[in-house]
């Protein structure tokens, strides 16, 4: 049994953090406090913390507020409230998610003391400026942390069938956040399979490790079937969470949405085949490779195919790839190896991704100028929101009105760019949807106005540039007074049944 003294030793070891650790941690949070400022206005954002509301409403998501992510990320908007503590979560997961990717390549790289800090170093940076959009709470910065911890137990932990079964449940955790992190398992998977050894009944081994693995994948997966069913959203849950995301495949190029299925899915037969190709590579190679370098190539290669399902050009969809990459990057700074020059083949790949899907542009340089500008005084804070997005004022102005004219449970229907009132005022609206998009790709203007007549809500807001909606404008007129005008933005009041009834007789 172990004395005090030598437990107390053990657990300072075992959290202790070396310094050149805590500079990057504390470089992290440095480089994350102007995210601490920003305002409501980021469009995913006010969608997550949107259906969080509900989520604290009691609501049940799918069935009663809709979006096409698992519900994880919608939880966690729910515990944050508001955009600011979105952040702070948001800082606090990423530092941590730091330390266990480096806990990882101490693993990986157990007799180098540089590697491990290159990846670490080169992590950290690329999960945390805006050139990734590392500041923004999406998905992808959160199920980084489960699929690392996932190879992390998958290399440090006893090859026994209970922790195997225990890597799936991460590994589903990661899925709960979002869909595209099970090809992060496809690729513990096949790296399992790259490096068994070939001895006598190494097939039957790797296929009961693979069963427990996906029995433990499916296990929290399938409790959240069970949970939406009881609550009567099942189809609703597998519709929107999942069925949904398959349409995303290849969606950035409508114009091919009428072609033959091989000829609309061409570009991603292509990097499916490069994905198998490269993994074979690696197998014929297998015994003149590290395994390190086996895993972080084929980690790369199904993070890659993740992040380019949908061929949409979101920058945050490359923070899946990070991890594999910054340790390939590690490998290929070490010149003693004879696979730094392997190394280079899927960095080189990794670079081509945004440069060939025009991958929109987030210059960190601009995004840390603007916060010094704000905090010196050099510019206001009106200014500093409105450099943001040029409808922040407006926005914030409605959110006001809405709020101080309302109770919480009254609700409220946003026509235009709908989720940063929604979010600010904290009100919901009276049908599922939350985002004009969402209406046009999932329902109608006949079903919304099906929706409003049902449950007219307490207010309206008109955004100015909003699609035609010649329905809403008529149905405003019989029931709704124009009470206010904020910056061209209408503002309708339900009217009082007497006020509804006189109007009708002097008619």
């Amino acid at each position: 049994m172990l004395s005090k003294k030598s437990l107390f030793q053990n657990l300072f070891n075992r959290f202790h953090l070396p310094s050149w650790i805590l500079v990057v941690l504390l470089a992290s949070f440095i480089l994350r406090i102007p995210s601490f400022f920003e305002p409501f206005s980021y469009g995913d954002e006010m969608i997550y913390l949107t259906m969080g509301e509900g989520v604290r409403r009691n609501l049940t998501l799918y069935k009663d507020l809709h979006d096409n992510k698992p519900p994880l990320l919608y939880f966690t908007a729910a515990i944050a409230g508001n955009v600011f503590w979105f952040k702070v979560i948001l800082a606090a997961w990423s530092m941590i998610t730091v330390v266990v990717f480096w806990r990882l390549t101490q693993k990986l790289f157990p007799q180098s003391h540089g590697k491990p800090k290159i990846a670490t170093i080169f992590f950290a940076l690329l999960t945390t400026l805006p050139l990734f959009e590392g500041q923004i709470a999406n998905a992808e910065n959160f199920l980084i942390l489960p699929t690392i911890l996932g190879f992390l137990l998958a290399i440090s932990i006893k090859d026994n069938l209970k922790n195997i079964f225990l890597i799936g449940v991460v590994f589903s955790i990661a899925t709960l956040f979002k869909v595209p992190a099970v090809f992060d398992m496809l690729a513990l998977l096949a790296f399992w399979f790259i490096t068994t050894k070939r001895e006598k009944g190494w097939l039957k081994r790797f296929f009961v490790k693979s069963s427990v693995l996906v029995t433990g994948f499916i296990a929290p997966i399938s409790l959240t079937f069970i949970w939406y069913f009881a609550k009567g959203a099942l189809n609703e849950y597998l519709v929107a969470a999942f069925a949904q995301n398959v349409g995303y495949l290849s969606s950035w190029r409508p114009q091919d949405a009428a072609k033959p299925f091989i000829v609309r899915n061409f570009p991603l037969i292509v990097r499916g085949l490069i994905v198998l190709g490269g993994s074979g590579a690696l197998f014929f190679f297998r015994k003149k490779l590290s395994a390190s370098f086996v895993m972080a190539t084929v980690w790369a290669l199904f993070a890659l195919f993740a992040a380019t399902l949908s061929e949409r050009p979101y920058p945050h969809y490359l923070l899946q790839v990070v991890p594999s990459i910054a340790i390939l990057f590690a490998i290929f700074s070490d010149a003693r190896l004879k696979e730094q020059v392997y190394a280079l083949i899927p960095i080189l790949l990794f670079t081509f991704v945004p440069v060939y899907f025009k991958y929109y542009e987030y210059s960190s340089i601009s995004y840390y100028k603007r916060f010094l500008d704000f905090v010196s005084g050099t510019i206001t804070k009106d200014e500093y929101f409105r450099r943001f997005d040029g409808n922040i004022k407006r926005n914030y102005e409605i959110a006001t009105f809405i709020k101080s004219s309302t109770t919480a449970n009254e609700k409220i229907f946003v026509w235009g760019d709908s989720p940063p009132i929604y979010a600010m005022s904290r009100r919901l609206p009276p049908l599922k949807y939350v985002a004009e998009y969402h209406i046009n790709d999932f329902s109608s203007q006949e079903e919304t106005i099906g929706a409003l007549e049902k449950n007219k809500p307490s207010f309206i807001v008109v955004l100015p540039g909003a699609p035609a909606f010649p329905k809403l404008t008529e149905f405003l007129t019989k029931n709704y007074l124009e009470v206010q005008t904020i910056d061209k933005a209408k503002i309708w009041r339900i009217m009082k049944p007497e006020i509804k009834e006189a109007l009708e007789r002097l008619q």
